[in-house]
This record gives C-alpha cells, sequence and structure tokens, in this order.
C-alpha cells in the first residue's frame, strides 16, 4: 500500500508576508506611534488638567467628581488626538486588504483569538460606575477622598458586589426554576 502526500493547504503566511513586507512594516509602525502618541498625550493632558485647576495636583484633595471629570477628560482629548488618526490608519488598511486579490487572502492565514480570554475586560468599568454612583447617591461626591475610610470604601465595595449579585442571581435563579419545571412537565 502506498501512502500519498497530504494536500497542499493553500496557507502560505510565510510568503505573503515576504511579498508585502512593506505594508507590514508600515502597519508595526503605525501601531508603535498609535502607543506612543497615546502615552504622551495622557501625559500632556495630565499637565494641563493640574496647571488649569481640573484637578487638584495633590491626590488627596482629589473627589470623586474630580476622578470622573479627569477620566471623561482624559478620554476626549484621546479619541481626538490618537483615535481619530488611529481610525483613518485602520480604514487605510482596511481599503489595501479590501484590493488584494482573493487568492492572496487565501494565502495568509491569521490566527484566531480566544473569546474567553478577555471576557472580563468590561467588568472594571462597571465596577467603577457602580462605585461612582454609590458614593453620589451618599452625598461623597464632592467631598476629597482623603477623608473616606477604609471601612467606608470596603462597604461600598460589598455593597455594590450585593447589587450585582441581586441583578444576576435573581434572573439566574428564575430562568433555573422555570427551565426545572418545564424538563419536569416535559418528561410527565
Amino acid at each position: 500500500m502506498t501512502q500519498q502526500a497530504p494536500a497542499q493547504t493553500s496557507v502560505d503566511s510565510k510568503g505573503f508576508l515576504k511579498r508585502h513586507w512593506g505594508a507590514l512594516a508600515i502597519f508595526i509602525i503605525a501601531g508603535i506611534l498609535i502607543c506612543v502618541s497615546a502615552v504622551y498625550v495622557f501625559a500632556w493632558f495630565t499637565g494641563q488638567a493640574q496647571a488649569s485647576d481640573l484637578v487638584p495636583s495633590n491626590l488627596g484633595l482629589w473627589s470623586m467628581g474630580n476622578v470622573v471629570m479627569f477620566i471623561l477628560n482624559a478620554i476626549f482629548w484621546e479619541l481626538l488626538l490618537v483615535g481619530i488618526p488611529a481610525v483613518i490608519g485602520a480604514v487605510i488598511g482596511w481599503q489595501w486588504w479590501r484590493r488584494l486579490p482573493e487568492e492572496e487572502k487565501l494565502q495568509c492565514q491569521f490566527g484566531k483569538g480566544s473569546r474567553s480570554r478577555n471576557a472580563g475586560g468590561a467588568i472594571w468599568p462597571i465596577l467603577f460606575i457602580a462605585f461612582a454612583l454609590k458614593v453620589y447617591f451618599d452625598g461623597n461626591w464632592n467631598i476629597a477622598i482623603s477623608t473616606w475610610t477604609l471601612n467606608y470604601v470596603v462597604g461600598s465595595i460589598v455593597t455594590i458586589l450585593i447589587w450585582g449579585a441581586a441583578i444576576l442571581v435573581v434572573p439566574a435563579t428564575a430562568a433555573f426554576v422555570w427551565w426545572i419545571r418545564r424538563e419536569i412537565s416535559n418528561t410527565v
């Protein structure tokens, strides 16, 4: 019995990269420039925020209002000075990709990332927003953070976790009970 050679796959990533090394170099340089620009803009904004009295220089004098305004302004300037040029660059890169012949696109296979690897990334902003709301409703919005006690911060975190559990556990329990009742009625 003779053994046949395995079928040749059309994936040739190395050949693709050799033919388009210039574009790869441009993408790498653009990525590095975006990262460096983001850090530079944040450093610039931090200095401007203190110079313009948007926030106090001493962190012990910051209030929750200062934190939120600092974050919102930082996001605005990052989007304006880094995000818009990055989106324009991404559109140019996408147009370049679309103009490639289909045969070349098939030769390039990018690895698929794990979706579950990044699944917890959204929890921190949600927890921060919940904490900000808790501080606001407690009347501590414009009170310096340095005056808060550890018991207040820990108690707030525990309260937020209880809210989250109530929001998630109650509907999950109702869905589980509904599913069990449905399964029992289907078997009888």
